[in-house]
């Protein structure tokens, strides 16, 4: 059931995306503030009642409702999988800075392009030249094909009914939230980490199946530690190994100094090409995942 239900939800944000999130963002903002306002005294206790209030009632709630509709009738739990995994996963939610930018630079229109990854990153990019665009891009896609798709399948698949993902998916937002507000924030961070560990593991690993395995994993072993966030690091240099494309190096800032970042993979520098590159890497990792499921739910239902 797990599997069909994350077929049924990637189709439909393919025919019908999610148009507007600004509401259900703004929700989880405005109760994130309102229990900052009510628990931060500056001490970790304090973050963890806060934490508990906020992710627990909606996964064990998500939990006991998936039981009850499969006690009435399985196809009702499957639709409601499908629903978390619409409201939780998705490449449409990256997936139009990526577009926009392949457009813009094969149109020649970098002012565009640099708008676009500027936004994206939240930063100024007017001085980006076109080589940094299309090494940024990749490495916010793979990062993005991580958050938004393969370690959300990854908690959905292993936790019972769409507890997983939405555990995952409000963990994230929280550890944002709350990552930079001290001891408050401690348990959102570590919880993240937590669940960030095995996920970031087994997206490198797709991406080192489906594309050169053994310089994938050479990069992930000798390059991912350097990165500022080792997990992190973990995505992109495997991703950058499995295509043969350099990435992270030092990157031009606004003030006309270059901030200093570890190079991450090997072979040829980022060029437009590798644009296409990284949509071909992507799906491929996302349908040897569907693919691995298939054969664990048939082993399973043969068993």
């Amino acid at each position: 059931m797990s599997v069909l239900a994350i077929i049924a939800a990637l189709l439909l944000e393919q025919w019908r995306p999610l148009a507007d999130r600004k509401a259900y963002f703004g929700f989880l903002a405005r109760y994130a503030g309102w229990l900052e306002e009510r628990f931060n005294a500056g001490e970790a206790r304090h973050g963890t009642v806060a934490w508990m209030i906020a992710v627990a009632p909606v996964v064990l709630g998500a939990l006991a409702l998936h039981v009850v509709l499969h006690r009435v009738h399985p196809l009702l739990a499957l639709a409601f999988n499908v629903v978390a995994l619409y409201l939780t996963l998705g490449f449409r939610q990256f997936s139009h800075f990526f577009t926009g930018i392949q457009k813009a630079l094969a149109a020649g229109d970098l002012e565009r392009a640099r708008d676009l990854i500027g936004t994206w990153r939240g930063e100024m990019a007017e001085h980006r030249t076109r080589e940094e665009v299309v090494r940024l891009s990749i490495e916010e896609a793979l990062l993005a094909s991580h958050r938004h798709v393969f370690a959300v399948l990854f908690w959905f698949v292993l936790l019972p009914g769409p507890s997983g993902a939405l555990l995952y998916r409000f963990s994230v937002f929280l550890a944002r939230r709350w990552g930079g507000l001290g001891a408050f924030g401690a348990l959102a961070t570590r919880v993240l980490y937590w669940l960030e560990w095995p996920a970031v593991r087994l997206t490198a690993a797709a991406f080192a199946v489906v594309g050169d395995f053994e310089d994938a994993i050479y990069c992930w072993r000798t390059q991912a530690a350097a990165w500022r966030d080792p997990l992190a690091g973990i995505v992109l240099a495997a991703g950058a190994g499995a295509m043969g494309v350099r990435l992270g190096m030092p990157i031009a800032d606004a003030a006309g100094g270059a901030e200093a970042r570890p190079e991450l993979g090997l072979g040829e520098s980022a060029e437009t090409p590798f644009l296409d590159s990284t949509v071909g890497l992507l799906w491929r990792a996302l349908v040897l995942w569907v693919f691995v499921l298939l054969m664990l739910s048939a082993a399973w239902a043969l068993g």
